[in-house]
């Protein structure tokens, strides 16, 4: 049996607290990244593709992962983009039909190092606690000291910018090339539903690198714009920042998820912060402050945007709250074709309460072009 031939493995925090496993499969390997965790219950395979994921420990808290495999079509994005899996029951074999290969399978050739057999409610409750912050699971058991100096080079997730790491590198077309709408969205960590829900309303979309400018998307002459989710610490996207102001400035209609809500506040003068451990889940509780009725979402995020000044600034209305902790999840520019949201309306995983949005988008497009 697999179980027999596991070696022994452990998490390594960069506060020095150490946790105890063992790895998926006979593998000797060392990962690194900042360690977080989801309470989705289903739609791992999801998590790990997706781009906003890019360079982080996911500790998954639902006690058993993989018993469903994997399939093509829960796919975010081409690779996995997690660091790492850390989870306390790892499920060797699948049950579901219409899988096409186990999870271990999945994970293999993509290369990923995965440790379970981890008492994941003490390191959930930890990182809860202590906020989230580096760290290293490996099976090199015996040399923690060594471990602990390789750590101590790891880059924080504050000040990091990876968009470029996940972004395409040309441009690229999704849906209908006939389609009414046409839609140029930045990519700095697409999630690949965000494009099947834009296609499934009639969008031809043009996928741009990160580090496009406004004139180069501009040429395409789209009839609204999209900024998308992806990982890593906003403030420094100076294109995408400036990207969003030409757009606002211009009064294109906009449409930014996450990662470019928070470009579209930084672009107002906003600013951002790292937050004590995010929102990381598929049952978040959302406030939608213009019609008044709650929204549970899927979130996916380490940072926000100042609250304060967001409620100060004259040009900005705050539409959405998130009711756990009060903070931004959403805004919309007045005198503007502008909004965003913190967090993710396409879902996948997650609840369909959101889904609204995109049909805001595509209203907002047809107010100007119709």
């Amino acid at each position: 049996m697999k179980y027999q031939t596991r070696r022994p493995a452990i998490i390594l925090l960069a506060d020095g607290t150490i946790f105890h496993g063992k790895s998926v499969g006979n593998k000797e390997a060392t990962s690194f990244g900042e360690v977080c965790f989801n309470t989705g219950m289903t739609g791992y395979q999801e998590i790990f593709t997706d781009p906003s994921y890019f360079g982080q420990l996911m500790v998954t808290t639902n006690a058993h992962i993989g018993n469903y495999g994997a399939t093509n079509d829960e796919t975010e994005s081409d690779t996995v983009k997690i660091s790492g899996l850390i989870c306390r029951n790892f499920s060797y074999t699948m049950s579901r039909k219409d899988a096409e290969e186990s999870l271990e399978s999945f994970l293999d050739s993509s290369n990923l190092f995965a440790i379970s057999d981890v008492d994941t409610r003490a390191l959930v409750a930890h990182i809860r606690d202590n906020g989230a912050m580096n760290a290293v699971i490996s099976t090199d058991v015996d040399n923690i000291q060594g471990l602990k100096e390789k750590l101590k080079k790891i880059p924080n997730m504050a000040g990091l910018e990876l968009a470029s790491k996940v972004s395409t590198k040309e441009p690229y077309f999704f849906g209908d090339e006939n389609a009414s709408i046409k839609v140029a969205a930045l990519d700095i960590g697409i999630k690949r539903n965000i494009l099947r829900n834009l296609a499934k309303r009639d969008v031809y979309i043009k996928v741009f690198p990160y580090d496009t400018s406004y004139e180069e998307m501009k040429s395409w002459n789209p009839d609204g714009y999209f900024l998308s989710n992806g990982p890593g610490d906003p403030e420094p996207l100076t294109n995408a920042i400036q990207v969003a102001k030409d757009i606002i400035n211009a009064d294109e209609p906009l449409f930014g998820i996450c990662l470019g809500h928070q470009v579209i506040a930084l672009a107002k003068g906003i600013s951002t912060y790292k937050m004590h451990n995010g929102h990381r889940g598929i049952n978040h509780p959302i406030k939608n402050v213009v019609t008044g009725k709650g929204e549970i979402t899927s979130q996916n995020h380490g940072f926000a945007i100042n609250k304060e000044e967001a409620a100060a600034h004259p040009d900005v209305e705050i539409t959405h709250y998130h009711l756990n902790d009060d903070t931004v999840a959403g805004i919309k520019i007045k005198g503007k074709n502008c909004f965003s949201v913190q967090y993710h309306p396409e879902a996948s995983p997650g609840p369909n309460d959101a889904t609204y949005l995109f049909d805001q988008f595509i209203e907002n497009i047809k107010k100007v072009t119709v």
